[in-house]
């Protein structure tokens, strides 16, 4: 118990409030995620193969912009002297990152026939301009992460607590906006009321990044630890050699599949919901609030549970191993169920093993990074993290892809409505919801047990080398 609270060096009120950051970006993630595609087809009625490509196209804009932003944020700047690596970039990024999510739904015209290319154009620039702002803030919170929490218990403990703050921002961002807005009908447009709640989620996000600001500064000593390990030749890494470095190590690549293939099951299982409550339950909007709620009840129950459970066993890859197998376990049923309690019971289950997997996220990305550190003698948090960013987009391709593909061959046709729809087309719904996501986690899940290496011994064995090295 001693030991464990000499590892601990920052108070529990400066994690609360780095956590804050987490607040801000779960809430737009799942916003995004939930909305962005159904209101482009179910509401405006664009052709999903449009929507499929300007999702491709964003999708590997973000795949480069992400370890290039990891990169460029890596190198010593006059500002970052002063003020520390990652606090500027965090303030740049966030503060006014949710207006961009705003644009999203404000399009300059709702015409899907006449307009189709002007909205195809419209998706592309804003879904760019979205996760650009994304790519600045979150590749230096999570790098930020490494660099202020350094001993493993510290580790987990602060992703305890940012975790069941970010919870709250999934809960907003997948409860609020549809109280906000109303599906359009045959006879009537709500087009505006989806502009409105992207509105309220700006300001909300705001003010979250504000109130993270005190937890996202750098002390002088992790300032003056980034000096260090930046002078020389250090600094001078080519961003190719970088990348070519990153994707030799087995444990980041094993690690970055089972996150890609997560990604791809958070991606289309959420991004599903509302496809389901409009068209298989038939409900309104609002209720998808209880489908989420039971989810995020699941999460909040679970994450303080699964926080002990990784102090007991002491083993991350065991834990989110465990986690992502019970997330496919909790999956598959959804695929067959037609009653609304019956899903709000399966997403609260689903919840249950949600946590240990988000729980388990930095810790494991911090141990793959301590891995790249004691490999490469460098401190490259960002190039790492924007890596990691980079195969955690091929996921909105996934998700993107299904979607078309599920659509086109089982005859959906949003211009049918609700009442309307094949029973094929209700089928596919339930498949890109649960069993094909199942199968994408399952695949990751295995990848990551046949070829992740880190075990408790390494990772400890990791950190030794990087206080020897005192960078």
């Amino acid at each position: 118990m001693v030991q464990d609270e000499l590892d601990i060096k920052h108070s529990k009120i400066g994690m609360v409030s780095y956590g804050c950051n987490s607040f801000s970006r779960e809430l737009l993630r799942i916003a995004f995620t939930t909305f962005g595609f159904f209101f482009y087809e179910s509401e405006l009625g664009l052709n999903v193969w449009l929507i499929f490509l300007a999702y491709t196209i964003f999708a590997i804009y973000n795949m480069f912009n992400d370890p290039f932003v990891g990169y460029v944020t890596n190198r010593v700047f006059r500002f970052t002297k002063k003020y520390g690596r990652r606090f500027p970039w965090i303030l740049v990024g966030g503060l006014p990152w949710g207006f961009t999510y705003m644009l999203i739904f404000t399009p300059p015209t709702y015409d899907a026939i006449g307009g189709e290319w002007i909205l195809f154009a419209w998706l592309l620039f804003t879904t760019c301009l979205f996760d650009t702002f994304h790519s600045i803030f979150f590749v230096n919170f999570q790098s930020l992460f490494v660099d202020k929490f350094r001993s493993v218990q510290e580790r987990r403990t602060a992703s305890g607590i940012y975790i069941m703050i970010g919870v709250i921002g999934v809960a907003l961002g997948s409860i609020l906006p549809p109280m906000l807005f109303e599906y359009s009908t045959e006879t009537t447009t709500n087009f505006p009321s989806f502009a409105f709640q992207g509105l309220i989620v700006a300001i909300i996000t705001f003010i979250g990044f504000a109130v993270a600001i005190p937890g996202s500064r750098e002390d002088q000593v992790t300032i003056d630890l980034y000096l260090a390990s930046q002078t020389g030749e250090r600094e001078k890494t080519p961003f190719f050699k970088s990348l070519w470095t990153a994707l030799k190590q087995t444990p980041f690549i094993a690690f970055m599949i089972f996150y890609l293939l997560y990604q791809s099951l958070v991606e289309t299982m959420q991004a599903s919901v509302q496809y389901t409550v409009k068209y298989s339950l038939k409900m309104p909007p609002t209720a998808s609030t209880l489908i989420f709620g039971a989810f995020l009840i699941g999460v909040l129950v679970s994450t303080p549970l699964w926080t002990l459970y990784s102090r007991k066993v002491k083993n991350n890859k065991k834990v989110m191993l465990i986690s992502g197998l019970l997330l496919a376990a909790f999956t598959i049923p959804i695929t067959f169920y037609r009653i609304y309690l019956l899903i709000v019971f399966e997403m609260f289950l689903w919840g249950l093993a949600m946590g240990g997997f988000w729980t388990m996220i930095f810790p494991v990305s911090a141990d793959v990074i301590d891995n790249a550190v004691v490999t490469t003698k460098k401190r490259e948090e960002g190039v790492y993290t924007g890596f990691q960013q980079f195969f955690g987009r091929v996921g909105i391709i996934i998700q993107a892809l299904t979607f078309a593909i599920v659509h086109e061959l089982t005859g959906f046709d949003e211009a049918l409505g609700p009442l309307n729809q094949p029973e094929s087309a209700i089928w596919g719904i339930h498949l890109h919801q649960a069993l094909i996501p199942a199968i994408f986690v399952i695949i990751g899940a295995l990848v990551f047990w046949k070829w992740y290496k880190l075990t408790p011994e390494k990772v400890r064995e990791n950190q030794e080398k990087i206080k020897e090295m005192g960078i």
